[in-house]
């Protein structure tokens, strides 16, 4: 009789845990619908809403496994079933339609470099690197520079400290922009190449800067480069930023649309690759993202191995094409860096 008994209440366990489980997968699958759905509001003046652009992959991942679980978990296959599994699978389309151009199965919307280069091209690679203000492992990112030997470092997020450590790359990089603050908007721009016309710009904050000006290559030719550090969708030190549009990127982007010589925009957007900022951004400037049909090249948040999205961008014109392009080791920031090799077509 006391095995029957205990039987009969490990059997009961067993129900209320199953019970249990298939109610948590109900609630994560009807909170990522919502979640997916909401992420669809842009033009919302809420913060919160547009951070929701971040985990894109993150939620698809999820919504995934809870369409899984369903099945396994789901005993009778009812309308409320169906109608659930629906919701599931339209939120993974959803959130697979903003990823996919970013992953190697979209088309490339700047093309691959036909090596060798002809006469007519001139070759330009590019280091991005948000240093992180509280950072301290200066060496570390001198030895990535070292190593990866770019034509043209941009460091952001740089306060005195660091533009006194970088100080060290004067003898290979004697062209410079510099603009040091203690806010995280700092900006330092190394070159081997002369910077001409070389000017700092205040687009959208009185303190957070932009550069911009034009890079000559050996042999003559010209393009221009935009650095771009806007703030990030969310409330940060700056007074009135919440809730409040960053128009800085699609400023240049407007900007851009008369352009004359070919031009690269780069730098730590603050936000994802598919924002819709950096959708209007591309559409207004004609330009294209490297990282289109090549991959996310995720690059923050460095210290965590799931929740990392593409911060770190560069935009280029019809002019150029990729060679390569490279998320590169970690040096203590919270972002890593971004190395691209570029050709570009000179006549």
């Amino acid at each position: 009789m006391t095995g029957g008994t205990e039987a009969s209440c490990n059997s009961l366990l067993v129900h209320a845990v199953k019970r249990l489980f298939f109610y948590l997968v109900l609630l994560a699958s009807v909170l990522l619908i919502l979640l997916t759905m909401a992420s669809l509001l842009y033009n919302v003046p809420l913060w919160y809403l547009k951070v929701l652009d971040f985990p894109r992959v993150q939620v698809l991942v999820a919504l995934l496994i809870c369409l899984l679980l369903l099945f396994i978990v789901a005993r009778k296959r009812t309308f409320s079933f169906w109608l659930l599994t629906g919701g599931l699978v339209v939120s993974v389309l959803l959130q697979a339609l903003y990823i996919y151009p970013y992953t190697p199965l979209a088309q490339k919307t700047v093309p691959d470099a036909i090596l060798p280069a002809t006469a007519k091209q001139a070759k330009v690679s590019l280091l991005l690197a948000n240093v992180w203000m509280k950072n301290d492992q200066a060496q570390a990112l001198l030895e990535i520079i070292l190593t990866s030997d770019p034509d043209l470092v941009l460091a952001t997020e740089t306060n005195k400290w660091w533009t006194d450590q970088l100080a060290a790359l004067s003898g290979t990089y004697p062209y410079r922009v510099i603009y040091p603050l203690d806010n995280t908007y700092g900006m330092a721009l190394y070159s081997k190449y002369p910077l001409e016309e070389a000017k700092i710009k205040f687009l959208n904050y009185e303190n957070v800067p932009s550069i911009h000006t034009n890079v000559r290559l050996p042999g003559g030719a010209l393009f221009s480069l935009h650095a771009m550090h806007p703030v990030p969708p969310v409330p940060s030190k700056l007074p009135g930023k919440v809730n409040e549009e960053e128009v800085a990127l699609l400023k240049v982007g407007d900007m851009l649309a008369q352009r004359s010589l070919p031009v690269v925009v780069a730098g730590d957007f603050n936000d994802v690759a598919w924002s819709e900022t950096n959708r209007l951004f591309g559409i207004r400037s004609g330009l294209g993202d490297v990282r289109v049909g090549r991959g996310l090249y995720n690059s923050f948040n460095a210290h965590s191995p799931i929740f990392r999205w593409p911060l770190d961008h560069v935009y280029v014109s019809g002019e150029f094409s990729v060679m390569e392009l490279e998320r590169l080791s970690g040096f203590g920031s919270d972002h890593f860096p971004i190395y691209v090799s570029l050709v570009l077509e000179t006549e």
